[in-house]
């Protein structure tokens, strides 16, 4: 018998999903909720198919999970928003039969196998040979009552391998997707011309258009109880009501009907929702639901809060506080109580004094002044430009304390992309902020409920999925925080976790230590930020020659040369950058960069790393004892390169029996202990090798001098890099004498693919066989006689 997925059999290149698309549809007759798992399970092999195949998006890595890559690298905008916006009915429904008990009825899961067929229709449009047009037909959902104990069975099982590995739902075997996928590679340049001819010559046409009555049934209704909605018409409390009648509506007969009041735990309405079909823009509600809450004010002297949707489009409107608003979905009453109550108890910022315990320098205080001001106005983002040691933690501890302390925010969630920088920033807001409940989501989920949550952005991404209340609805719903603080702001954790941001409905503070001037364009975009012009500016050269909170570095070049390898960053116009650095993943450290093979030889050179490591235990700056180089970071190429650069060091100094040079790299034993170590100031190591983990964020004062052994390909990155070793530190070398700069030995041209060059007149001769010149005003540089 013929099944509406059927004809994927037919074509080959559609391997990867076919049977998961067939093996959904034969299962929903005799189960809907092993039906729903599988169509999920689909959608993920359709869209990594697409990522495959397509050469207008980016490369994904192979454990990305699915909401990333529905929201990422311009996704969504490949196919009709409805379209797309339909997807997510798809990971809900799946989402929820694998990690609540609720059930599922049968229309849910045809809705699921219906919308994972237009997708699949949308593929073939687009990228299939012998396309045809087909329509979705229950009628061919074969009767498989006689499976049902088998498929019982099987979803036993499933639901088993889904707990053990909770990021990935009913995956196939990793060898033959990666198989599959790499086969795909190899057609992306044939199926981009195919895709172009294809939608010139095929009539494609995407009407998702039904009765506003089946727009609530199947949309609305879904996203109230998955918010832990209950539905009754009596109750009067604690729950949801359709068709409510109201007076004062200003028609011919002064009534209305409310498609749909919630009911708060004191008897009265604490919001109200109107409804539109599909076909037409939720904001044809906006004014009708304001209507209906003049009327419920009216009638119950309090005002509620008002949505309106049209099932793939949701407006929140609190328009005693703020303008309207697209919001991810529905609030559970718990979120929609606490706005309500923030408008009896919040207090003007103003009233508020900062706290000078927390931040007391006059551009930290500035930038509190501004961004606190902002979010009371109503401006949702803030971005601060802050060169790396001058606060940047600080003064967004400072930022939640105000916030938080006039009640204008309640939660507050910190995202960085590290566990480290995640472990980094808990201990110093706790240390700001000591009388506030603050939860590490990587090690203790079981604190979620914390004022203050922190996490990387995959734990969180995965959290909105997994972590459920008790009657099953999301615990982190799309109100939980009112503020999510960004460490390391820039355009890859946009592109990649855009899901996070479009989820929650908070205002953003962004924080970078990127020169304004290089931040980029798309970040700027995110931020609503006009002219370029952040929401303060704190940079490097102020803050060393102005104001001395940061020290000067000083550049030793070797005359060393390697190969160049054909390519000048200021050559590049700012699309080609952009292009440029994604490739090379450098501003999120997620992929290592393999360089030209003549770049691999010189590094992994035995004689060129003896001589780096000559080079810095004769000229860098000492450890107070002059016995020794002080607290230094190698930056290395990759993790095989790292580990020969300890070994080297261990052959030329075994005096140190293997305790002064150490790895600090991701996913290698003790990395982490390593690290703790590196930042006691006077005990081993006293050189870290790292590729990953001490590029950014990671603060330690004592940090005196910097080799890059890598080449980088991101200006964000370097900036970041070179920051390690900017901090000031009192009585460095002992007792009134403090750091007064720090040396940076490159020997990779990082500085010269940058189009950093020296220019200034020679000033004065250093020890050793150096020569220091000016550089600029940004920098200062030693270069090699």
């Amino acid at each position: 018998m013929e099944i509406n997925f059927s004809f994927l059999k037919e074509k080959r290149e559609y391997d990867l999903f076919a049977n998961a698309c067939i093996d959904a549809e034969r299962k929903l007759d005799s189960s809907p909720v092993m039906s729903a798992v599988a169509s999920r399970k689909a959608l993920e092999l359709c869209v990594k198919w697409v990522y495959s195949i397509d050469s207008a998006l980016g490369e994904i890595e192979y454990r990305e999970g699915l909401q990333s890559l529905l929201h990422n690298n311009g996704f969504p905008s490949l196919m009709d928003y409805t379209l797309w916006k339909r997807l997510q009915y798809v990971v809900r429904n799946g989402n929820e039969s694998v990690h609540t008990s609720k059930s599922l009825d049968r229309d849910d899961a045809v809705l699921s196998l219906n919308i994972l067929f237009d997708f699949v229709q949308w593929i073939d449009y687009c990228y299939g040979r012998d396309y045809i047009e087909r329509t979705f037909d229950e009628k061919k959902i074969p009767d498989a009552s006689k499976e049902a104990e088998s498929v019982q069975e099987q979803y036993k099982q499933v639901i088993k391998d889904v707990q053990r590995n909770a990021d990935k739902i009913v995956d196939e075997k990793d060898k033959e997707i990666e198989r599959l996928l790499k086969m795909n590679e190899n057609l992306r340049q044939q199926m981009k011309d195919q895709k172009t001819k294809n939608v010139k010559e095929r009539d494609n046409t995407y009407d998702p258009n039904m009765p506003e009555w089946v727009t609530r049934k199947r949309y609305i209704d879904a996203d109230l109880k998955a918010n832990g909605y209950v539905f009754n018409q009596d109750a009067k409390r604690n729950c949801i009501e359709v068709e409510y009648p109201v007076v004062g509506m200003p028609n011919e007969t002064g009534t209305g009907y409310v498609d749909y009041v919630i009911w708060g735990d004191t008897g009265k309405i604490i919001a109200v929702l109107e409804a539109k079909r599909a076909s037409e823009s939720a904001d044809l509600g906006r004014n009708q639901g304001k209507l209906y809450a003049d009327c419920i004010q009216n009638m119950q002297g309090f005002r509620p809060v008002i949505f309106y949707t049209n099932g793939f489009e949701t407006y929140l409107w609190d328009d005693q506080n703020s303008a309207p608003r697209i919001v991810s979905g529905m609030f559970p009453q718990k979120d929609i109580n606490a706005m309500i109550e923030r408008r009896y108890i919040k207090k003007p910022v103003s009233s508020i004094q900062i706290d000078e315990e927390i931040t007391n320098r006059w551009y930290q205080l500035r930038a509190v002044t501004k961004c606190c001001d902002n979010f009371e106005k109503g401006i949702r983002k803030c971005l601060l430009v802050m060169a790396t040691g001058t606060g940047k933690t600080r003064t967004a501890a400072s930022v939640v304390d105000v916030m938080t302390r006039s009640q204008q925010m309640g939660r507050v969630l910190f995202l960085a992309d590290r566990k480290e920088l995640v472990k980094q920033a808990k201990n110093a807001f706790s240390s700001y902020i000591p009388n506030t409940t603050m939860c590490n989501l990587l090690l203790n989920k079981d604190e979620r409920n914390a004022n203050i949550v922190f996490s990387t952005y995959p734990t969180i991404l995965h959290a909105i999925d997994t972590m459920k209340n008790s009657d099953g609805s999301r615990f982190f719903s799309p109100g939980h925080f009112d503020l999510i603080v960004i460490d390391e702001a820039h355009r890859s954790i946009f592109n990649k976790y855009r899901a996070i941001f479009e989820y929650f409905d908070a205002c953003l503070l962004g924080l970078t230590a990127t020169p304004k001037k290089t931040v980029h364009q798309s970040t700027y975009e995110f931020f609503d930020m006009k002219n370029n012009m952040p929401t303060d500016v704190y940079e490097y050269d102020e803050a060393v020659n102005k104001d001395h909170v940061l020290v000067p570095f000083y550049l030793i070049e070797t005359a060393t040369r390697i190969p160049d390898d054909g390519i000048t960053y200021k050559d590049l116009d700012d699309d080609e950058r952009e292009a440029y650095e994604d490739e090379f993943c450098e501003d999120d450290g997620l992929t290592e960069r393999i360089p030209p093979e003549q770049i691999n030889k010189y590094i992994f050179n035995k004689d060129t790393v003896d001589k780096m490591i000559s080079d810095l235990m004769n000229n860098g700056i000492k450890h107070r004892n002059g016995n020794h180089v002080g607290k230094t970071i190698i930056f290395a190429q990759n993790k095989r390169h790292a580990k020969f650069i300890v070994e080297r060091f261990d052959k030329l100094y075994p005096q140190y029996k293997g305790s002064f040079c150490k790895l600090v790299v991701c996913d290698e034993p003790y990395a982490e202990k390593n690290l703790d170590d590196f930042k006691k100031p006077d005990e081993y190591p006293f050189i870290t090798v790292t590729v990953d983990m001490l590029e950014t964020g990671v603060d330690v004062p004592e940090i005196t001098n910097l080799l890059f052994a890598k080449k980088v390909y991101s200006r964000i990155k370097f900036d970041q890099m070179i920051g390690r070793g900017t901090r000031l530190c009192s009585d460095l070398f002992g007792e009134g004498e403090d750091k007064k700069e720090f040396y940076v030995f490159d020997y990779m041209r990082n500085f010269q693919f940058f189009d950093e060059h020296p220019k200034g007149i020679r000033t004065n001769t250093c020890s050793g066989n150096c020569t220091l010149y000016s550089y600029g005003s940004d920098y200062s540089f030693v270069a090699r006689c």
